[in-house]
């Protein structure tokens, strides 16, 4: 399963790239989308819209489930994957890449110190399926 090593991550499968000018972009994780199934849908927050870390941001639906989608971190939304509206499946085929969701202008740069770096969630997956 890919983990890329620049991104961080949250417990609920999220994950950030740092942008350039304290933007951060967010989707969610191989391990996240391999869960879900085929992606149907998607229901993503506004541009403009303000975020708080670790509330919701969206939902993405499933053949499986609908699961809510929540914010590594706190910001404003400054853009919204729109090819995600007419092609969700695009999430499955790449979610660290075209897949990605929204772009978030960081309010507090710290925040990225609370989330897991690939190494770590990597554990924390290995911790999570021995359950």
């Amino acid at each position: 399963m890919t983990v890329p090593e620049e991104f961080r991550y949250t417990r609920e499968h999220e994950w950030i790239m740092i942008l350039e000018g304290g933007q951060g972009r967010v989707g969610i994780t191989e391990h996240a989308q391999d869960e879900l199934g085929d992606v149907v849908f998607v229901d993503l927050s506004g541009v403009g819209n303000k975020l708080d870390r670790g509330k919701t941001f969206g939902i993405v639906e499933s053949v499986k489930a609908v699961s809510d989608l929540y914010s590594p971190v706190s910001g404003t939304v400054s853009n919204v994957n729109k090819i995600l509206e007419e092609r969700p499946e695009i999430i499955n085929e790449d979610p660290y890449g075209e897949g990605w969701m929204i772009e978030v202008q960081l309010d507090n740069v710290s925040e990225l110190e609370r989330l897991m770096s690939a190494q770590e969630y990597n554990e924390y997956l290995a911790e999570e399926s021995s359950l």
